[in-house]
């Protein structure tokens, strides 16, 4: 029988931290108690500093002892080594995670990218389960996708967000014509501003008007969905998965998404293999959960 175990999980996000008390085993897990708050600004050590804040914040409201710290990032990350590589969105290089966080917390610390975990866990227990090839792709403040080979989750087999579709707008990593540059939940939000001169909070505002049928928000929504279209055209003619599977903050808008989605598809896929598109069952916090999965991993291995 399984061990039962009690992890602090961390997934640090472009534009927001969510961390969380955890309980279970490698199969399966629970969040007991939950913190969000917005990713710390300035440099690496800052954001480890937020980190070790959540974990005693967290520690203190555990009726168990800590086992480990599962502990997730965005970018490019050496998963052996504990070391974030590069974030663009975040600005470090070269950074040793899990040396310096263990130094902070006292806890033994695993480390991985953020999309690779949240595929981890839409493999193990959310809508990516039974699936022998597929890709998981969370749209948040950038795009990823996590490969799921031979019902093995791969590390993520690149920056699916820094495609270029062919749109020609500029994109933050110095490209043109990056899906992420359109399709991002903050590109929509920011797209939407630029537009009509009014902010709003993130992509959910942006939806909302689409459903109220607001023109403009319908036609940033239009754009975004042709670029993430695109994209998965790609991941298609290269990979062939049964399924790509959404997750993030924009796959919160269903259908909204993923029915003119389907449509774009049908209109640009020739011989390609059409994935099924499923949205992701665990939404935002699968990222959290898999960074709980690598923690339990870790500790079965020993």
């Amino acid at each position: 029988m399984a061990r039962t175990r009690h992890v602090i999980a961390v997934d640090v996000g472009g534009t927001e931290t969510k961390a969380a008390l955890v309980t279970g085993t490698s199969q399966e897990v629970q969040a007991v108690k939950q913190q969000r708050c917005s990713t710390a600004r300035g440099d690496a050590d800052a954001v480890v500093d937020q980190v070790a804040s959540l974990v005693d914040e967290l520690r203190a409201a555990s009726e168990h002892p800590i086992d480990a710290i599962g502990l997730v990032v965005p970018g490019i990350v050496d998963e052996i080594e504990g070391i974030g590589v590069y974030s663009a969105n975040l600005g470090w290089q070269d950074y040793p995670f899990v040396r310096t966080t263990e130094e902070r917390t006292g806890y033994r610390t695993a480390f991985g990218h953020d999309v690779r975990a949240g595929g981890l866990a839409e493999h193990r227990m959310g809508n990516a389960r039974g699936l022998e090839n597929a890709v998981i792709i969370p749209i948040g403040t950038g795009i990823a996708g996590a490969l799921l080979i031979d019902g093995r989750v791969r590390s993520a087999p690149g920056e699916i967000g820094h495609v270029d579709v062919g749109h020609g707008d500029p994109c933050g990593c110095g490209q043109t014509g990056c899906v992420e540059a359109r399709a991002s939940s903050a590109a929509i939000a920011r797209r939407f501003t630029e537009r009509t001169g009014k902010p709003v909070r993130g992509a959910a505002d942006v939806a909302a008007l689409v459903r109220a049928g607001d023109a403009d928000a319908g036609a940033v929504w239009h754009e975004a969905v042709d670029a993430l279209a695109r994209g998965i055209l790609l991941v298609a003619a290269l990979l062939g998965p049964e399924a790509v599977v959404l997750g993030g903050g924009l796959a919160l808008a269903g259908d909204l998404l993923t029915e003119p989605l389907r449509d774009r598809l049908d209109g640009l896929i020739t011989f390609q293999r059409k994935p099924d598109l499923r949205l992701a069952a665990l939404g935002d916090e699968a990222g959290c959960l898999g960074a709980a999965l690598l923690a339990i991993d870790m500790l079965e291995e020993r």
